[in-house]
């Protein structure tokens, strides 16, 4: 009786995996979920900020993704055997959270597979529970630790968070830079939450904070606060301030006799144009995106790069590059183009990435592996100082 139970499980088992199969073989496999293989052509969004004063960190971020595509195309991309078209869908969201939503929805109606995006943190908090609705993973190189804390299983980070890089920043000003300090932010949850973190840093170190100030992410005039710091004896600044702003304070600041007074920024400041205006103070920034010139790999990424583009690395395309190839190997493991398995991969996969060399995410979308470093401004380039992934 046994053995004849077991034969009509058996039995069973083989028409309910042989009806579907039957009914997809009479619909000449047009039916949904009959055919398995993945789209002629896999759609690939990255949403940066494509103008406005932060339209050269976009650009390079979508010019990293551009090359890996590129390549990955040339070289005949396939998933289980199919060949596969990679193409780029890129938007502009113009650093700014309400249009981020805007072109989330437009990318999602678009049947992207993946997001690279966004830039910044306060663009892709408030995009992030798009893509999470439409179950697409989000690959931001945003460093604001909300992003990941939404509990979203779509959310994915490139680089350190604030967490790590506010320690950077408020114990290397304190072992290196003075006693009195300015903390000035640009009012973005990205600025106000990292120099909150970093003036905690300085309290501990028993260093004093003379003046603490936020402005708008768009301010210009910083006549103003160069008075007050001059007032208030001001050793050494401490800002998350984007370039162009610290360009204008520092304007400002040379306005009013203050030459001398070394600044130290975040991420935002690591970029060409404060390399080109060539100021006299010190100027720092700590970043958790390395320099492409840091890793064995990065001076022939450099190379492709400046062929392809011909342009410079200015940011972090190195990193979007290295997420576009962790893309790709996680649809080859899935087998499959369909977003959530994609983002399924993602959380799984262990494999190392052409230039960064590792990219891992742990179950929150955080790197398991990552690190800060401190730059500072000698003879026309962002030289490391230091680096650590304890601080």
């Amino acid at each position: 009786m046994r053995h004849l139970s077991l034969h009509r499980s058996l039995e069973s088992a083989r028409r309910r995996v042989a009806l579907p199969l039957l009914v997809c073989l009479a619909a000449g496999l047009l039916l949904p979920g009959c055919d398995s293989r993945p789209p002629a052509v896999v759609k690939i969004g990255v949403a940066q900020p494509l103008s406005g004063d932060l339209a050269g960190l976009g650009t390079d971020l979508l010019n990293g993704v551009q090359l890996a595509v590129d390549e990955l195309n040339k070289g005949g991309f396939s998933i289980s055997g199919h060949p596969v078209k990679l193409e780029v869908v890129a938007v502009d969201d113009g650093a700014d959270a309400e249009q981020g939503v805007k072109v989330a929805h437009q990318l999602v109606e678009a049947k992207v597979a993946v997001v690279i995006g966004h830039l910044n943190s306060g663009v892709s908090i408030a995009a992030a529970p798009v893509y999470a609705k439409a179950k697409v993973p989000q690959l931001a190189i945003s460093t604001n630790p909300k992003y990941t804390a939404l509990g979203l299983p779509t959310t994915f980070r490139l680089v350190a968070n604030d967490t790590l890089q506010a320690k950077a920043m408020g114990r290397y000003a304190a072992e290196n830079l003075g006693t009195r300090y300015a903390v000035l932010d640009d009012g973005t949850p990205y600025g106000r939450d990292l120099a909150a973190g970093a003036a905690e840093q300085l309290l501990a170190a028993k260093r004093e904070i003379v003046l603490q100030q936020s402005f708008g992410n768009k301010e210009r005039e910083f006549g103003p606060v160069a008075n007050r710091m001059k007032e208030f004896k001001v050793q050494a600044i401490v800002t998350t301030l984007s370039d162009f702003q610290v360009d204008a304070l520092l304007q400002a600041m040379k306005a009013v006799g203050l030459t001398d007074i070394p600044v130290l920024g975040g991420d935002t400041i690591k970029s060409p144009l404060l390399l080109e205006k060539n100021h006299p103070v010190p100027l720092y920034a700590t970043s958790g995106i390395l320099e492409a010139r840091d890793f064995p790999n990065g001076a022939a990424f450099i190379r492709k790069y400046r062929e392809r583009f011909n342009l410079d690395v200015s940011y972090g395309s190195h990193y979007t590059y290295d997420a576009m190839y962790q893309v790709a190997a996680a649809m080859r493991q899935a087998q499959s183009a369909d977003p959530d398995k994609i983002r399924e991969g993602l959380h799984h996969i262990d494999s190392y990435v052409p230039v960064t060399g590792y990219m891992k995410w742990n179950d929150k979308g955080e790197q398991t592996y990552s690190a800060v470093a401190v730059y500072k401004i000698v003879r026309g380039s962002w030289l490391s100082q230091v680096r650590s992934s304890a601080w």
